[in-house]
């Protein structure tokens, strides 16, 4: 049975992980510290309404307090949007992140699928507009996208946010790997449900930690109503509070990972694999079949993209 994700280090024995696609620099020492920090606050329910933690994002992201939803990572919210608004149908850019389908079918959504061109390296073009005319209830993109680590171009993702604005669409746009790019700073449109996480940007998977940017305070609030109630512990949310504080630390990981990302795919394509262009910290590549099972026997794990 294929791993449907990576970092499955629990049923492989592993020497090196490649396969979740992290910030390569680690967890940072401030977020560290700052879980150890909220031991004392463990006999405690957290707060439920993550209310530091949400002031904090609000002042980072110039989106009210109420128009923020924090959750279990990214994940989490995906499943709360899709039954906070239960769409009959949804349009997805395939390939990409398959908890999108799973969320969406677990509701009683019907999926609908635009798929790349393989020849354009999957990158989304005007092409998606002929489905989008169809009327979808919900529209859910990412940029960068995962697996391929392209970037939604900002004129193009600016006239789909126009065109799901005027067709009625909810436009769900997951941004977990874009403060990673270059184009961590691109203003992306208010209309839509932004849906961030600090799992990847700040390597702190095991915490579970995301959040939500709503257009306004209703969508939040059923957004929040799809949730367990205590669906952020307190380390969780003492290490996103600490993640807001690691600006140095994510320009260095930018700096690190356009460096390798450019002499990866040098070599995967010295090999004879074809490397699709990556704006983001991970590649994804055509090799010789069985390369995934082969380099798992000399416990080297890396994540097979054939589901």
């Amino acid at each position: 049975m294929q791993d449907p994700h990576g970092g499955n280090i629990y049923t492989h024995s592993v020497k090196l992980d490649f396969s979740a696609n992290i910030n390569p620099l680690g967890t940072p020492d401030g977020i560290l510290r700052a879980v150890t920090a909220t031991a004392d606050q463990w006999a405690h329910y957290p707060d439920p309404s993550c209310r530091v933690l949400s002031v904090a994002l609000s002042e980072r992201e110039g989106y009210p307090a109420e128009h923020i939803v924090c959750g279990s990572g990214a994940d989490d919210l995906l499943f709360r949007i899709a039954y906070a608004f239960r769409p009959k149908t949804a349009l997805i850019a395939e390939p990409c992140f398959g908890e999108y389908r799973r969320a969406l079918e677990a509701s009683g959504c019907q999926v609908l699928s635009h798929r790349g061109q393989k020849p354009a390296f999957f990158a989304l073009s005007e092409a998606i507009f002929s489905e989008i005319e169809k009327k979808p209830d919900m529209l859910v993109l990412c940029t960068p996208n995962n697996p391929t680590g392209r970037l939604i171009a900002p004129a193009l993702l600016d006239a789909i946010a126009k065109k799901c604005e005027d067709l009625g669409i909810l436009l769900v746009l997951d941004i977990c790997f874009l403060s990673l790019t270059a184009a961590y700073a691109q203003k992306l449109p208010r209309t839509a449900i932004l849906v961030n996480a600090f799992t990847k940007s700040h390597a702190i998977p095991g915490l579970r930690i995301g959040y939500a940017l709503c257009p306004d305070a209703e969508t939040a609030q059923k957004i929040r109503e799809q949730g367990q109630f205590w669906s952020v512990s307190t380390p969780a949310q003492a290490a996103g509070l600490a993640a807001l504080q690691e600006d140095a630390y994510l320009e260095n990981a930018r700096t690190l990972i356009a460096e390798e990302r450019q002499y990866l795919a040098k070599n995967l394509t010295a090999m004879g694999c074809t490397v699709c262009p990556s704006d983001a910290n991970f590649l994804l590549f055509q090799s010789e079949p069985g390369l995934a099972d082969r380099l798992l026997g000399q416990g080297i794990l890396i994540r097979s993209c054939a589901n």
